[in-house]
């Protein structure tokens, strides 16, 4: 036995944190906050300190709590089952403290023995190792003023321009080494100030949850309730969360309530019987990911998960949860072959109990925290998923608008020749971009596997393909919705995302790259300080088509406006290589307007057709509007006014 051994009694005393309202709340899928009640919780009890452990096994004949304090012996430290049949087993150790390693040990009603790890686990040792550590969660938060104000940083009608970051491979101290990571705290000390200066509003973090292998980027969970100790510990990445907040950036996590892994100390067959997952793998396998899946049915799952979505905005501060493969949660036919799944009680695919679920979580987090976003990757046309569920929808904040990225991206592959062709598959978005509250990404999905970097998705020689690029992020920022762009797609990584190494930083040493750059923080910017792009980003009232049937010149012009009467931009791109002088817009508005912003500006490292001075509209009638202005437009460029008069 090690030294620490002897720090332990040798008994479990009969201890519970648990009410009978808890055990109400937990069997009626209502419960939100067991993580306060679950787990390893250092105590006092009765002037002995120690530590209280709590699992959910209700298949196992016999459970305890084994580590480095006992020797990992299976059966000197036996949790007691509770009386009211909850399928819950607890204790009290006295001697055992934070930082010791703890499994438990399970012996299933079938008389299979298993060891796994505590679902509720705070910290964990660093991969491969898979013990949990007895951990605490107590931390002086410094970022009052955020969490009082955030309101303002997160509404509907504000800027929510989001960078995507895998903190693994962002940047590493030796990008040769996978194994090479920086600490939160390292991470937090370059990562803040270089999202501040790109201007973002918020970071979106790949999954910090503990998962057990690095290709699953995040995605694959076994501690559900620890940030992962790859980079330190649960303190360090409030640290970091704070250090955001300082800043006035709001941080967002990936949340994966849609599968787990099957690893053997995870949540797999936890006691032996399908605690977790569906028993039906019609229902409770993942074929796409190999993994399984909850079981929204079961009201202690439903618990479960209810209370991880709470936890990460009450113990570490996020700022929303953006939840992952929703589609495959509502849909019982996801992925699936003909009489590889089975319809719900209506005849229809849809997951009944999985969409009851994601309306409770929503109801739950928006009465907790009003002043927060949920925001979901639904690839489907399912209905309401960002409408409130008294209106029949899922309660969403805000869903990704896949629709808008793939069409986008196909249409900007084209070869510039030839896109008068698909001149609707530009404009298409826009005839359902108010049906939800959208936001657009252009996110990590897209630069992995084989589909090349965004940069070489462009058409053309080297200054079009990046010309392309510019041209494209103007569109997706005066496109009405909110925004999110993964990491090195702002300065033009010419690489696919590899997470064993870092981004392409050298790269900035060139001017295109430089000037790529400077343009998102341009954008960033103009996003911001215009009231016109976010007041009304979910309105139609926001949003008015000014030329969009110029198939022959591929030019589209639209305006974006805010709440105000006046408060207007005019965007238009021009989605060919051919510079047009004096291309006339009719406009609804007579007045002045100024260029705010020109991608094929030379210090984007553009050809220099700009608009310089005050453009004045004149009185005559074109395109079926009484005032005309005449405009350069730039090739393969976006120009953007404002109407000043």
């Amino acid at each position: 036995m090690t030294a620490a051994t002897n720090n332990a009694s040798q008994y479990v005393e009969s201890y519970t944190l648990f009410s009978p309202t808890d055990i109400t709340l937990f069997q009626a899928g209502s419960h939100y906050r067991l993580y306060e009640k679950f787990g390893a919780h250092p105590l006092e009890v009765e002037g002995a300190k120690g530590t209280y452990f709590a699992v959910w096994a209700p298949d196992a004949a016999f459970v305890s709590v084994i580590g480095d304090f006992n020797g990992w012996d299976h059966y000197s430290h036996t949790l007691y089952p509770r009386w009211d049949h909850s399928g819950i087993w607890e204790g009290f150790v006295p001697g055992v403290h934070a930082g010791q390693l703890y499994k438990y040990f399970i012996r299933s009603n079938s008389g299979e023995e298993l060891i796994k790890g505590d679902p509720y686990a705070n910290y964990w040792e660093v991969r491969p190792k898979t013990a949990s550590i007895v951990s605490s969660l107590d931390y002086e938060w410094d970022d009052e003023k955020w969490m009082q104000g955030r309101k303002e940083h997160n509404g509907l009608d504000r800027p929510f321009s989001v960078y995507e970051v895998h903190l693994g491979s962002w940047r590493k101290p030796n990008p040769e080494n996978p194994e090479s990571v920086y600490t939160y705290q390292e991470m937090a000390e370059m990562l803040v100030p270089y999202v501040k200066e790109m201007g973002f509003t918020h970071v979106e973090l790949m999954p910090v949850m503990e998962h057990p292998f690095d290709g699953s980027w995040g995605y694959q969970i076994t501690g559900y309730f620890a940030p992962t100790s790859r980079y330190g510990t649960p303190q360090d990445f409030m640290e970091m969360v704070e250090a955001f907040h300082l800043a006035g950036i709001g941080v967002i996590l990936d949340w994966v309530p849609s599968h787990f892994p099957y690893d053997g100390h995870g949540l797999y067959r936890f006691d032996g019987s399908h605690v977790y997952e569906y028993a039906d793998m019609r229902k409770g396998f993942h074929p796409d990911w190999n993994s399984y899946i909850f079981n929204y049915a079961r009201n202690e799952v439903r618990s479960f998960l209810l209370s991880n979505a709470v936890f990460w905005l009450d113990k570490f501060h996020a700022d929303g949860l953006r939840v992952d493969a929703i589609a495959s949660m509502i849909h019982l036919n996801y992925s699936r072959q003909k009489g590889a799944w089975e319809p719900n009680e209506h005849g229809g695919i849809e997951n009944l109990e999985a969409i009851s679920f994601l309306k409770k979580l929503n109801e739950t987090v928006y009465a907790l925290y009003p002043d927060v976003q949920t925001i979901a990757e639904d690839s489907t046309s399912h209905y309401g998923v960002s409408r409130p569920t008294f209106l029949g929808g899922l309660g969403f904040g805000m869903k990704w608008m896949m629709g808008w990225m793939n069409d986008t991206l196909d249409y900007f592959k084209k070869d510039p020749i030839h896109r008068k062709w698909y001149q609707n598959d530009i404009t298409f978005s826009l005839v359902y971009a108010f049906s939800e509250n959208y936001m657009l990404p252009l996110s990590h999905d897209e630069v992995v596997h084989g589909k090349s970097p965004l940069l070489y998705k462009m058409p053309g020689d080297d200054w079009q393909k990046f010309a392309n690029l510019r041209l494209l992020y103007a569109y997706m920022f005066t496109h009405p919705g909110t925004k999110l762009l993964f990491m090195g797609d702002e300065f033009g990584q010419t690489s696919e995302w590899n997470f064993r190494s870092q981004l392409d930083w050298h790269l900035l040493q060139h001017s295109t790259h430089k000037g790529l750059k400077l343009l998102v923080q341009d954008l960033n910017a103009m996003y911001r300080n215009n009231t016109a792009l976010y007041d009304l980003q979910f309105d139609p009232a926001g949003f008015e088509w000014i030329t969009v049937n110029d198939y022959d010149n591929c030019v589209l012009a639209y305006t974006r406006k805010g709440k105000q009467p006046n408060d207007t931009l005019l965007v238009v791109l021009n989605m060919t290589p051919v510079a047009r002088e004096n291309y006339l817009i009719g406009l609804p508005i007579a007045g002045t307007w100024e260029e705010v912003l020109n991608t094929d500006a030379p210090q984007y490292y553009g050809s220099g057709v700009i608009n310089t001075g005050p453009q004045k509209t004149y009185p005559q009638t074109y395109n079926g509007r009484e005032n005309t202005l005449a405009l350069r437009l730039p090739p393969l460029g976006a120009t953007i006014l404002r109407w000043i008069e």
